[in-house]
């Protein structure tokens, strides 16, 4: 039995195919072992919502500068609540109080404003000392008695709510002229204006920015969260890494509280209930890892861009409800989290 020889163009043609497609294939690992992906892909998220909401809703004043602007007046609170959570995430842990600790604020604030008659300009100070303090204690519960991240905070969590009705059960609206003037003072830009919220929450975010890629700190804090047997090894500092993080969620997660007394200007026992599972969603929509280790802050100013930009989509849309706001959200969660599993995946092989 005989058989027929391939004459060299063809096994030419097989031996270019194998290797285009070891070529792409190659390729195709690198990009998903690159770090920077999901923070591009939330990028090309958001610009392709936005152009889309400007093609759909043009004639309704989408193009228009402040449009754009709102997305950070109205997102101020949650920009620095997801900062904070940013640094416990990329540390390895979780955060489940940040939305208790805002509320209570917001329930503190307007206690000591209202009833006990303190200047705004105390009660800043006392109020971010308490979420400060606040994180600081589940941070040393956590690396000092081991316990996990998710029942220490979990239990904050409750603390910091049940602390809230400690204080009132009811609403208490805030009537100070010194409030009222900080949250209506604004910063003009020739094409729109920011309010001070916003600000506040940009130079948090440069802050961190700088914190997380630029010092020892920050370094620490990748380094634990990336591998914490590791680090250990290396002889960094983990327990007061650990406390520091949580301490800066804490100190974070009252500062978005205090913005968010100026956005609502009253203090309620269920002001930002929930609000700890949006921080975490922009953080892991903005591409950081749940395991840690892996992740930029700026990708967290996306993912909050991108939450921010789905509710003006919907009420631009006018007929949507607002539930369509936790919906798309849950859809690009688990786009995210499968992005992130195909990229650890990849750095595990």
């Amino acid at each position: 039995m005989s058989t027929t020889a391939q004459p060299p163009q063809a096994q030419n043609s097989r031996k270019t195919t194998t290797s285009t497609s070891a070529a792409t294939a190659s390729k195709a690992a690198r990009l998903l072992g690159d770090r920077r992906l999901p923070v591009v892909v939330t990028a090309t998220l958001f610009l392709v919502m936005y152009l889309v909401g400007l093609g759909r809703y043009q004639n309704y004043g989408f193009g228009e500068p402040q449009v754009f602007l709102n997305l950070f007046i109205d997102n101020g609170y949650l920009l620095v609540a997801a900062v904070g959570a940013t640094f416990v995430i990329l540390s390895g842990g979780i955060d489940l109080s940040v939305g208790s600790v805002m509320g209570f604020t917001t329930m503190l604030t307007a206690w000591l404003v209202e009833k006990q008659g303190l200047p705004i300009l105390v009660v800043i100070p006392i109020a971010l000392g308490v979420g400060a303090f606040g994180g600081f204690l589940m941070g040393y519960a956590i690396h000092n008695f081991e316990i996990q991240p998710f029942i220490v905070t979990l239990a904050g969590l409750f603390l910091f709510r049940g602390l809230c009705l400690v204080i009132s059960k009811e609403s208490i609206a805030i009537d100070d002229s010194s409030v009222s003037s900080m949250a209506q003072a604004q910063a003009q830009l020739g094409v729109g204006f920011l309010s001070i919220g916003a600000i506040i929450a940009l130079v948090v975010l440069a802050v961190a920015f700088y914190v997380l890629h630029y010092t020892r700190f920050g370094r620490r804090v990748y380094a634990i969260g990336g591998n914490e047997h590791s680090a250990m090894l290396m002889g960094l500092p983990q327990g007061g890494t650990k406390i520091a993080v949580y301490t800066v969620s804490g100190f974070c997660s009252a500062l978005a509280g205090l913005l968010f007394t100026l956005y609502i200007q009253s203090g309620d026992p269920l002001h930002a209930t929930g609000m700890e599972l949006d921080a975490i969603a922009a953080v892991v929509i903005g591409g950081t890892l749940l395991t840690g280790g892996s992740g930029y802050v700026l990708g967290t100013l996306f993912g909050v861009l991108v939450l921010g930009l789905i509710k003006s989509i919907i009420q631009f849309e006018g007929t949507l409800s607002s539930w369509w706001t936790k919906i798309a959200t849950g859809v690009l969660l688990c786009a995210f989290i499968l992005i992130q599993r195909a990229m650890t995946a990849r750095k595990k092989t």
